[in-house]
């Protein structure tokens, strides 16, 4: 079933995975951003950070958007041990991120809050990532070619590693590269 809504979807989001997916939906929609201070309080677990930076980059966009407009935001953080693994500052912090992921599971959150100018709906889902061992030699090819400072993790498992490093995942492939379109396509369906 093609989703039909009366509104204009606005994806907002500059990251062109999300784009790509959004695009696979067969959804129409125009990407627009605003920069979205990415900090959180230091109570919230892993699962709420997700849900908290989605929701406000969504409502970034209060007060400037149209009665005719749903935002879709979202936001993916990596959790390994209870820690968050955000987007890495520089090029060692993704070789030393890198290098905790080798060998162990990790687990990524994924957010997405829809939201137009009667209600917001945040939800979020989870997958299980593991990975082989991977050497610091394959870490540093990785860094070098693909420079992965903008993702959660410091990886895109569509991307070499992880097509060489990912041994199995439990949940949605989607949501690891940003976006849990499943989950998206229900919410509007029923919008």
């Amino acid at each position: 079933m093609m989703i039909k809504l009366d509104k204009k979807i606005i994806l907002a989001s500059k990251s062109p995975r999300r784009k790509a997916l959004m695009e696979g939906l067969g959804i129409e929609f125009e990407q627009r951003t605003k920069e979205t201070d990415e900090s959180f309080p230091a109570t919230l677990t892993p699962e709420e950070v997700a849900g908290y930076l989605s929701e406000k980059k969504a409502k970034a966009f209060t007060g400037e958007m149209k009665s005719s407009e749903l935002i879709i935001a979202s936001d993916t953080i990596v959790v390994m041990n209870g820690e968050i693994l955000g987007k890495p500052k520089d090029y060692l912090e993704a070789l030393q991120m890198l290098q905790k992921l080798s060998g162990n599971m990790h687990q990524v959150f994924t957010a997405v809050t829809i939201m137009d100018d009667n209600k917001i709906q945040t939800f979020t889902d989870m997958t299980k990532v593991y990975m082989k061992d991977f050497s610091n030699e394959e870490i540093e090819y990785y860094v070098s070619l693909y420079h992965p400072l903008d993702k959660a993790g410091a990886y895109g498992i569509q991307e070499w590693i992880g097509y060489i490093a990912v041994e199995k995942i439990e949940g949605s492939y989607f949501t690891v590269m940003g976006l849990p379109v499943h989950l998206v396509y229900d919410v509007l369906k029923n919008w």
